[in-house]
């Protein structure tokens, strides 16, 4: 009884799967080897993600092309092989696209530092600072100064940016955060309010401090593990809030979303009290 044979992939073809699988294992250990300290941010995030993951990238499209070549002057044609070579052009084009938008949204967002009150942000406590210290983290940057007389900004944005100030960019965000007002409720609901949304949120290392009158909390993210210190403070009649990237120029607007993720939950739950 004779028995079919499933044809043997072709080299070109093989190459092509090969890269797609290596892609998703790549771009995971530039992220997870920045998350748990094998190297530096600026190693894994630009010049592991960006610089050598274009390049796998640009790599992964060429051999599909060829291999799309290939298969389609095959004779007879095998419809799968022309596939593998179509899954390899569009992988490697969304992940472009993904990049761009990510060059997009640092264009839009410049700074790592917002706060709803631009004339009087929240400030960190000492426990904070030192922590942000012992990272060696930017710099808390002044609200009125030209971006162009403080780090990290200085060497990294454009003339037009350099003469405006963290108060003058944050007002312009046409997705300005804006102060939560306290309404019926007192100044400890707000407190507690704001702790329990900081932990639904994920937010580690939360503090209180009732006599100040604020609440701290840190956020790390899933994939290279970036922290960034958050602060509210509670006033009698407001909750004004504040979250500022330990390290990076541009937040890509995280900590905008941030601010207005938490700025809800706790309105959420004060409830009417708030309105």
């Amino acid at each position: 009884m004779d028995t079919m044979t499933k044809p043997a992939l072709p080299w070109h073809t093989k190459l092509v799967l090969g890269l797609l699988a290596l892609l998703p294992i790549y771009f995971m250990i530039a992220a997870f080897g920045t998350k748990f300290g094998v190297w530096g941010y600026q190693f894994g995030l630009l010049a592991l993600t960006f610089l050598g993951g274009l390049i796998l990238l640009a790599v992964t499209a060429l051999a599909a092309v060829v291999s799309l070549i290939i298969a389609a002057r095959a004779k007879p044609r095998r419809n799968g092989l022309l596939a593998a070579a179509i899954i390899g052009l569009l992988l490697p084009g969304a992940a472009v696209m993904l990049f761009a938008s990510a060059v997009g949204k640092a264009g839009a967002n410049p700074i790592s530092d917002i706060a709803t009150d631009t004339g009087n942000p929240p400030v960190f406590s000492a426990e904070t600072m030192k922590a942000r210290a012992e990272a060696k983290a930017n710099p808390v940057s002044d609200y009125q100064s030209p971006l162009g007389q403080l780090e990290p900004y200085k060497a990294a944005v454009s003339d037009e940016l350099a003469v405006k100030s963290l108060a003058q960019i944050i007002t312009a965000k046409s997705d300005r955060p804006a102060p939560l007002p306290l309404g019926g409720a007192d100044k400890a609901a707000g407190i507690a309010a704001v702790k329990a949304a900081m932990t639904a949120m994920g937010l580690t290392d939360i503090r209180a401090d009732e006599a100040a009158g604020t609440v701290e909390g840190v956020a790390t993210s899933f994939w290279f593990g970036f922290k960034d210190d958050v602060v509210a403070r509670i006033g009698e009649a407001q909750i004004d809030f504040r979250s500022v990237s330990r390290v990076g120029v541009s937040d890509l607007g995280a900590n905008t979303a941030r601010i207005n993720d938490l700025r809800g939950r706790t309105e959420a739950l004060l409830g009417t009290a708030a309105r």
